[in-house]
């Protein structure tokens, strides 16, 4: 009786899988337990995922060899720290051929995870799909989404913050419009500044709020910044 082969797992549900399941180890490694109120890890790659699919649809990078970079992009992150792109890119040459994803793009999906280190770069990459899981990554860092993240990190992991203190971490991040300038794609450049501006705005609405300076008449304001520079 002939054996039939065994069918390959689909790869977009493995990478799934395999990176959720690294999102649970790195929490019980950080915690103690993956009984946490926000799984940051997870967050971040599932942002980073939609991020790279639609800048490849904007962009005309390969859609499967970022989306697969991207699911896999961070999952050597809590085991290898600093050289987690490089270990990304051994885990990925040995995990896609266990799936059905297509062998010929296997090189590009490691490549651009090894290309994605670093919150800016002194030299731009030159591959697209680089390029795009790059721009990605780094668009998950800034704007909106990085407060709620890095908030939710946060209380999940139990370091209670004032306030005050988020604000001043927030204000501390000054790679962030290095991070702006060494977007390679046009579309990630126009966002990465509009992410950036809505950044600076929320913490300065915050910081009037809590200091009351939302009270005043905005139009008075105006009016007594213009006498005092008219004296």
């Amino acid at each position: 009786m002939n054996s039939q082969p065994t069918p390959l797992l689909s790869w977009r549900e493995a990478a799934r899988a395999a990176m959720h399941d690294a999102s649970l180890a790195e929490l019980r490694g950080r915690h103690g337990t993956a009984d946490v109120s926000f799984n940051y890890r997870w967050e971040h790659v599932t942002a980073v995922v939609a991020l790279a699919l639609r800048l490849a649809e904007l962009t005309g990078a390969d859609a499967e060899t970022v989306e697969a970079a991207a699911w896999l992009h961070d999952i050597c992150k809590f085991s290898d720290g600093e050289r987690h792109p490089i270990a990304g890119a051994a885990y990925a040459r040995a995990f896609l051929p266990t799936t059905d994803f297509p062998a010929g793009k296997i090189d590009a999906v490691a490549g651009a995870i090894a290309d994605h280190m670093g919150l800016w770069r002194d030299e731009p990459l030159t591959v697209l799909e680089s390029q795009v899981l790059w721009d990605a990554d780094k668009l998950a860092k800034i704007g909106l989404t990085a407060v709620f993240h890095w908030t939710g990190g946060s209380l999940a992991g139990k370091r209670l913050h004032t306030l005050a203190q988020l604000i001043h971490r927030a204000r501390a991040n000054d790679w962030m419009p290095r991070t702006v300038s060494s977007m390679h794609t046009a579309p990630a450049r126009r966002a990465a500044r509009a992410r950036l501006a809505a950044y600076y705005h929320l913490y300065d609405a915050l910081e009037d709020e809590l200091s009351g300076d939302d009270l005043s008449d905005p139009l008075s304001k105006i009016v007594g910044q213009r006498g005092e520079a008219g004296e």
